[in-house]
């Protein structure tokens, strides 16, 4: 039941998070690699970057303190992008587009189904509302 009230309330940066989170999903399934370097180099890449950002919206914001989720996704936000691109080096990938195109059509179709998912759930708890 939190889930669904999450997803009912999600705002639209989040759905796009969701959606990103989706597609790095389906390429870390689909091209998976155990090296234990390429995480490392994820995680040490994603400490490094995370501080300076965590730095850089405190320095902005001043006084003003990202929450506990706002943290976490300045330092997961670099892990995803290094270990994506590390993953998807010398694959043929254009930007994020696989060069087989039924990967990149499951992509979009989760994160389509996801998006139609919480507009459905928005349609139920606005009819609950009337």
């Amino acid at each position: 039941m939190l889930l669904l009230r999450y997803l009912r309330q999600v705002d639209t940066a989040r759905i796009i998070l969701w959606c990103y989170a989706i597609w790095y999903a389906v390429v870390l399934v689909r091209y998976f690699d155990p090296n234990p370097m390429l995480w490392l180099t994820s995680v040490g890449l994603s400490g490094i970057i995370g501080c300076a950002l965590l730095l850089s919206t405190r320095a902005a914001i001043g006084a003003i303190r990202l929450n506990g989720w706002g943290v976490f996704r300045l330092f997961l936000m670099p892990f995803c992008v290094s270990s994506f691109a590390a993953l998807v080096k010398g694959r043929g990938f254009i930007l994020i587009f696989s060069p087989h195109f039924g990967e990149t059509l499951l992509a979009l179709a989760l994160c389509g189904a996801f998006v139609a998912f919480v507009k459905l759930l928005r349609r139920g708890n606005d009819k609950r509302a009337d």
